[in-house]
């Protein structure tokens, strides 16, 4: 009784996650818990399901995902991509609309490094003249 699925990785900054799309009715798990539970903001719910709006699958597969790492926007953003990857497995004619939506670009922005000398990344000590 194998039942078919569709397997993507998706990333963003420190968050991975790893999406299986299952033909279903479309429920989203996020790491054994409700999407509703697990992602606060009903912002970040919409930016999870914009690959399968842009798709017009909204509802036809169950999205099942293991994320860690980062915090919620990170983990959303991550999702998103995994879900457009996982797009392209079920129909490669998907292509064009989420490559001009850029659902596939995986988004480069990292947390830049601590330098020494400095607080941060570029934020300096307070200045004293003596």
């Amino acid at each position: 009784m194998a039942q078919v699925q569709y397997i993507g990785t998706g990333r963003r900054k420190s968050s991975v996650a790893r999406v299986r799309l299952i033909p279903g009715e479309g429920k989203i798990v996020v790491n054994n818990r409700d999407v509703e539970d697990y992602v606060p903001f009903e912002t970040l719910r919409e930016i999870i399901k914009q690959p399968l709006v842009t798709t017009e699958t909204l509802g036809s597969y169950d999205i099942h995902v293991n994320v860690h790492g980062g915090g919620y926007t990170g983990q959303a953003g991550a999702i998103r991509h995994g879900v457009a990857r996982a797009l392209l497995t079920v129909d490669p004619d998907f292509r064009a609309a989420l490559k001009s939506a850029g659902f596939l670009t995986r988004d480069p922005r990292m947390k830049e490094r601590k330098k020494y000398g400095l607080r941060g990344a570029r934020r300096a000590p307070q200045f004293s003249k003596r």
